[in-house]
């Protein structure tokens, strides 16, 4: 497949779980699309105009097949994508209500929980210039996670740099297994793009700066800070600053942070400051959630441009 940018543009590689999606509507109806958080942020960072690609496996099934032609007609890689024909691709359903959207997955046991540190390609992920991981990704499976695991040695001895956000989802494996797993697999990252609750639950702390902190002590050279309406704290070794949100009539919220994910790393790998980043992230995350589903609402470049301006 080509990409709509140079082969030789940095590569930002999103491994993790994709799935269907099926969203409540203000009418009460169900419509089909696609979402998981890894796919939303390589959907996100395409849109911005990065070159991204998608390390996961998909069942031999309609939602695998609907899933890489959205790739696809995206500009995203797909050449680290497996079909498989025992397991299936998993769904998810959204509904809403005046407490905000509720998620419910059906994934025991999905395509991409399939997935074995055997399946690393290490000399194709030496050329990755970032790889975004999540909790989810750990969390499908102890396969899946060592999957993980491998990738992120790999790019690093390549010389590569490692995006995590935590996304913690406790449906999936106890609190003390996710702390334990991913406070390990940070010290091995360079960007810990944490949301405030999980930080808070993860950390046992509950002031931002403390968590900055926290995650600065275990290596990682920025950390974004997702605050929901008090915008991003971005820190580094050197500096820290808040970074304002952008007001919006939201509806519905899911996968915003994803998108904040792709758009953040879109504009680091194109050479912008994480302070710059985190501001265009703040506005492109703020954008998605004006429309329901994870995908369709992601906006593209202009769209988050003509945003920032209109507030300037």
């Amino acid at each position: 497949m080509e990409n709509h940018l140079q082969k030789d543009a940095p590569l930002l590689l999103c491994m993790g779980e994709p799935m269907a999606e099926y969203n409540q509507q203000p009418d009460g109806r169900y419509v089909q699309g696609f979402g998981g958080d890894t796919s939303n942020a390589a959907i996100s960072a395409a849109r911005q105009g990065a070159r991204a690609g998608i390390f996961t496996h998909i069942g031999c099934d309609p939602a695998g097949d609907g899933l890489l032609e959205l790739w696809r007609g995206e500009g995203i890689e797909t050449h680290l994508v497996k079909r498989c024909a025992d397991a299936q691709t998993g769904i998810y359903f959204v509904t809403h209500d005046t407490d905000g959207h509720h998620f419910s997955y059906y994934r025991k046991m999905s395509a991409a929980a399939q997935m074995t540190a055997s399946d690393v390609p290490e000399d194709i992920l030496a050329h990755t210039s970032i790889l975004h991981v999540s909790g989810i990704s750990q969390a499908i499976s102890k396969s899946a996670s060592d999957a993980v695991l491998a990738a992120i040695d790999a790019v690093k001895s390549a010389g590569g740099r490692v995006s995590y956000d935590t996304n913690l989802r406790l449906g999936l494996w106890p609190l003390e297994e996710a702390r334990a797993t991913i406070h390990d697999t940070m010290k091995k990252c360079d960007i810990a793009l944490p949301g405030l609750d999980d930080a808070c639950q993860l950390t046992g702390l509950s002031a931002p700066e403390d968590i900055a902190d926290f995650y600065l002590g275990l290596g990682v050279s920025v950390v974004a800070l997702t605050l929901g309406a008090k915008g991003t704290l971005v820190a580094t070794a050197d500096a820290r600053e808040i970074i304002s949100s952008f007001p919006v009539q939201a509806v519905d919220a899911t996968a915003a942070g994803d998108t904040f994910d792709g758009a953040f790393l879109a504009e680091l790998l194109a050479g912008r400051s994480p302070f710059e980043a985190a501001r265009y992230a703040n506005a492109t995350a703020a954008l998605s959630t004006t429309g329901y589903g994870a995908v369709a609402p992601i906006p593209m470049r202009e769209q988050v441009t003509a945003f920032i301006k209109s507030y300037v």
